[in-house]
């Protein structure tokens, strides 16, 4: 979508995050969107149909206070900026205990193991003794 606004000179933010893995020994480093699956962009009413039109848009989102939510994204490029380690803080995190609100398992209570980015959760579910290991979305949960 950032080479698409690029190429039709439409304004587009996508703040990032640089996130160094090891390999072998060796050190990668990956840039990921602080925000994954959203991109920001500043349109004028002319402009949303053909955004709207392409591929990569599943759907836009107004932003109704203008003023606030610019100087807002404009703090968190900063942080990035001076690399201060910005990232999402998830609102359910390891170690919690949490209670399944929708699904196949629906209303079993567990664990929280692991996080897998800012979606998915490794969940420990207690079975007569047994422990078992499920992985669920994030949206799923409800801290208890």
């Amino acid at each position: 979508m950032v080479e698409y606004c690029a190429r039709h000179a439409i304004a587009v933010t996508l703040p990032c995050y640089d996130s160094a893995h090891k390999y072998r020994g060796k050190t990668v480093v990956f840039r990921k969107p602080l925000f994954p699956g959203y991109v920001f962009l500043q349109l004028d009413d002319g402009r949303k149909t053909a955004v709207r039109q392409n591929e990569h848009v599943a759907n836009l989102l107004e932003v109704f206070d203008q003023e606030t939510f610019q100087r807002q994204l404009q703090d968190i490029l900063l942080a990035l900026d001076a690399k201060l380690g910005v990232r999402l803080a998830p609102a359910i995190g390891e170690g919690m205990r949490v209670l399944i609100k929708a699904g196949p398992l629906q209303g079993l209570e567990g664990w929280v193991e692991q996080r897998y980015g800012m979606s998915t959760v490794l969940l420990r579910l207690d079975f007569i003794n047994q422990a078992d290991a499920v992985k669920l979305d994030a949206e799923l949960l409800q801290p208890i």
